[in-house]
């Protein structure tokens, strides 16, 4: 078999890279551990939840693919509050002050994955290969084969590593990767409150670590992300529901009133990765393959998301211009553009996360002091707001405002 794009991974990276290059006249060939199936609009919510940034419902909106997740659902979010436990002053960010509609979304992983796997497949030159798993990468002068665990052998000419934090792509490349610990855990879960939520994401900075209260559909359901030890995770995750909510609440404070009910808990370790090197003649890593974040300010997919709107344009300039899209001119354009700007982010996110793991009394006052003059300096606040859009910087055409729709991200009149 042969193909002129292999992406690995069919997750929401790489799925948005297909989706992007669909009308490219190129064979592409998505290959994934999994199927891929379709959401039901009255199943439980997802563990799995993520903040996308404006920028990244751009990208949805120009691949076609986000009328599929607003036919589901989703969960404009208006509003961002940020506190710690031992401060006393809150950060408040609010798309009314920029004359937006919302700050962003909250999503289901798998739903964002469905919707954008099934907006590639409607070219037929779009495949999906899945379950299958590959075993192995061997380089030619002009192609990589790629061998399955079937034993089959596909070739092709650019290989696309999205297969996530344990990447398969960048182990048998192989690409060598910078791994750091955060010596914490996530835990993620969908919880009840009393209050409901008014379309606010909220997060407090604890002692322990942060805690992200997200809002989803149903005004009373949150999605949770608390970061915590490893020896404090433990002990939260041992906990019967009962105790589970009520210690989540005490940590959390009254801004939502009684945590009633939560669903089944999942908990992972954090940890830092990034490849040295994203490309190899004929071959990208893009997404968590190539890099992994701290989830404290809902990142790490809207970086993913842009690592592949970035390859997907480069690509095309590499087409127009009658280049193959594993050019080495291709991929180099990429790496430049991507690597220095995730770099960027992952060490502002590790150096913030330990800004406010350190329990110093006087960083205590400095942070304090400090978003108080965010707060109070209007310019200042409206550019940290702008950022928050993910609306800055060097963005692809996929991450602009669409040119049909002009004012779909301004707020209404």
């Amino acid at each position: 078999m042969k193909a002129d794009i292999v992406i690995v991974g069919a997750g929401m990276v790489g799925s948005l890279l297909a989706a992007a290059l669909k009308d490219r006249h190129l064979d592409i060939l998505l290959i994934d551990t999994a199927p891929v199936t379709p959401p039901a609009a009255d199943a439980p919510y997802e563990p799995r939840v993520s903040a996308i940034s404006r920028a990244s419902e751009n990208m949805f909106r120009h691949v076609g693919a986000w009328k599929k997740v607003t036919a589901v659902r989703y969960s404009p979010y208006t509003r961002m509050e940020v506190r710690e436990e031992e401060g006393r002053a809150e950060l408040v960010f609010s798309a009314a002050d920029i004359g937006e509609s919302h700050l962003g979304c909250l999503v289901e992983n798998r739903l964002m994955q469905w919707a954008l796997t099934e907006t590639a497949l409607e070219n037929p030159q779009v495949r999906l290969l899945a379950p299958a798993r590959v075993v192995g990468l061997e380089r030619y002068a002009s192609h990589w084969q790629v061998q399955l665990d079937s034993g089959e052998i596909i070739e092709a000419g650019l290989v696309v590593g999205a297969d996530g934090a344990q990447s398969a792509v960048r182990r048998l490349a192989p690409l060598s990767m910078e791994v750091w610990g955060y010596h914490q855990k996530a835990m993620v879960c969908t919880v009840r409150t009393s209050r409901p939520h008014e379309a606010t994401a909220r997060q407090i900075f604890l002692k322990t670590g942060p805690l992200a209260f997200l809002p989803l559909p149903d005004p009373h359901l949150c999605s949770i992300v608390w970061s915590a030890t490893h020896e404090r995770a433990d002990q939260v995750m041992q906990m019967d529901d009962e105790t589970f909510c009520r210690e989540l609440g005490t940590a959390f404070g009254d801004a939502l009133g009684v945590v009633e009910w939560t669903d089944r808990r999942f908990a992972f370790p954090l940890i830092a990765r990034h490849t040295e090197r994203y490309t190899l003649p004929g071959l990208a890593l893009i997404g968590d393959a190539a890099h992994n974040i701290h989830p404290l300010a809902g990142q790490g997919v809207n970086l993913g998301f842009l690592d592949a709107a970035v390859l997907a344009e480069e690509i095309g300039r590499g087409l127009d211009r009658r280049l193959p899209p594993g050019h080495e001119s291709v991929l180099g354009r990429y790496s430049r553009r991507r690597r220095g700007h995730n770099a960027l982010i992952m060490h502002s996110m590790t150096g913030l996360e330990r800004v406010y793991a350190a329990h110093w009394p006087w960083l205590i006052q400095l942070r304090n002091d400090g978003v108080g003059v965010v707060n109070r300096v209007l310019p200042l606040k409206a550019f940290f707001e702008r950022q928050a859009l993910g609306l800055e910087g060097d963005l692809p055409a996929l991450a602009q405002a669409c040119p049909d729709i002009p004012d779909f991200h301004r707020a209404s009149a």
